[in-house]
């Protein structure tokens, strides 16, 4: 059909951890799906391969995206960029590690190199029955031995000694090169992965341990480019996590103005981290506020300080709590953690319906196809007239319903975000007491309750977990009209 149905799958140290949505018939997929993930101290990279599901055989792999831990952490502040895609080699793609134990005895002629190989664990699966036959071949100054080959395991255990004579001369830039492969009775061997040692730092040092194993080094570095690109954004965060009293001065000082609000409010913590706040980091602070304050019983007077100081800021009632400030952070991030299962009972229906029903709705005629009116009608195709009439009474059923399901769920709204915008109400009619502004106290609330709540869900419902995929095109474009 010259598209594509793509979907992305991450992997830590060629363990998978995450799977987008499919977007269906795509070249062009946007996913905004975020993931936070909790690493091993010690992991050495995140890949991210892009696939095109297929209903019928196996999934086709379009390329990859890989990052080195030591690339992450050289950027303090996040990878945020568009990566070329490279091949996918089979040979490149190895995991796991091996156990080793190399010496050289300083004493006794020839010096002989000892490579003891213990075992291996985690190996890629390479035989239909998600197992491997490993063997490892061991290679140093020409010459080359092998081990026994142990059958069906990804968690090989040799524990044999391989030893090689070092003549004199050959101890200069000579490596010692040990690889896994798969054994198969026919056809050629699958590789498993290398490691290699310098012969100098073996001589100097008996080296033992796990060890990770590495792909051969890649050709594919000339397909850059071709097979498109994948914007992501990447920060490794270390987190030293102590008891909870080390955090209570903190939390002392941040409610201070909470507790105590007859001191002055603006050399307060929470002022002034409002101030530093730059425009990147006010979702973070925010999200972090919350659950700080949500955890102390006194999440709703955050925000009622959060909102009082920005309307005191507010001098045209119009372009109240438009801006990404904290306060308009702070109550987003606020509805979301405890509104998140209220949005589920009221939406979850309605999304359903529209998801299942895959009605074509259109009202740009720029963007109408006339021909499907067909799927319409069987009188033949439709007129733009009628399809925009039929596309309208879609909508307004849609949009009815939607409505009648918020409306009616006043019961359902978590009693946090009722007295919280109960509390809003009140301080916006204290701000804009006169009758022109009567009505921004309603705006004030829809503003958040709609515009950051529920119309986004409807827009991205995957987003919002009320779907496990995204929307194929027709039915994004519909979920587009409706929470316009």
């Amino acid at each position: 059909s010259g598209s594509s149905d793509p979907y992305c799958v991450v992997k830590v140290d060629n363990e998978v951890v995450a799977r987008t949505a499919t977007v269906w018939k795509s070249l062009n997929p946007f996913w905004g799906e975020e993931y936070t993930l909790r690493l091993p101290r010690g992991f050495h990279s995140l890949a991210i391969y892009v696939l095109d599901e297929d209903t019928i055989g196996q999934d086709d792999v379009i390329g990859k995206v890989s990052l080195s831990r030591q690339q992450i952490l050289a950027e303090p502040r996040g990878i945020d960029s568009w990566l070329n895609l490279v091949p996918v080699v089979p040979d490149e793609e190895v995991q796991g590690e091996i156990h080793l134990e190399l010496q050289v005895p300083q004493q006794g002629h020839p010096r002989v190199l000892r490579c003891h190989l213990i075992k291996a664990r985690d190996l890629a699966p390479r035989d239909s029955s998600g197992t491997s036959d490993p063997f490892a071949r061991v290679s140093c100054c020409g010459h080359t031995l092998e081990t026994a080959v142990i059958k069906k395991t990804r968690f090989p255990h040799w524990d044999e000694v391989l030893e090689f004579e070092l003549a004199e001369g050959e101890l200069g830039e000579a490596v010692l090169s040990v690889e896994l492969w798969d054994w198969d009775i026919v056809g050629k061997n699958d590789f498993l992965g290398r490691v290699e040692f310098p012969l100098e730092t073996i001589c100097a040092t008996p080296t033992k341990g796990w060890f990770q194993l590495l792909p051969f080094p890649s050709a594919a570095e000339n397909l850059r480019g071709q097979l498109g690109a994948l914007r992501l954004t990447v920060r490794l965060v270390e987190d030293r996590v102590l008891p909870p009293h080390y955090y209570q001065p903190l939390i002392q000082l941040l409610t201070e103005p909470i507790l105590c609000p007859d001191q002055s409010p603006t050399g307060t913590a929470l002022a002034i981290l409002e101030e530093a706040a730059s425009g990147e980091s006010r979702q973070d602070v925010a999200t972090k506020l919350v659950k700080i304050f949500l955890g102390q019983g006194l999440a709703v007077p955050l925000l009622d300080y959060l909102t009082t100081r920005e309307l005191a800021r507010t001098m045209d009632p119009n372009t109240l709590f438009r801006s990404n400030s904290l306060a308009s952070k702070s109550v987003e991030q606020f509805m979301k953690v405890v509104g998140l299962p209220y949005l589920h009972e009221v939406l979850r229906p309605m999304v359903n319906r529209i998801f299942e029903e895959k009605k074509y709705v259109e009202l740009d005629p720029g963007k109408m196809e006339l021909s499907r009116g067909r799927r319409i009608s069987f009188k033949g195709s439709l007129s733009e007239a009628q399809v925009r009439e039929s596309s309208l009474e879609l909508l307004k059923g849609y949009l009815g319903d939607i409505i009648d399901a918020i409306v009616g769920s006043v019961e359902k709204c978590p009693l946090l975000m009722r007295v919280a915008f109960k509390q809003l109400r009140r301080r916006v009619e204290e701000r804009f007491p006169s009758a022109q502004h009567e009505e921004v106290r309603y705006f004030s609330i829809s503003g958040f309750l709609f515009l950051r709540f529920f119309a986004p869900a409807v827009l991205t419902p995957k987003l919002f977990s009320l779907r496990e995929q995204h929307a194929d095109p027709r039915t994004s474009r519909t979920l587009l009209l409706l929470a316009k």
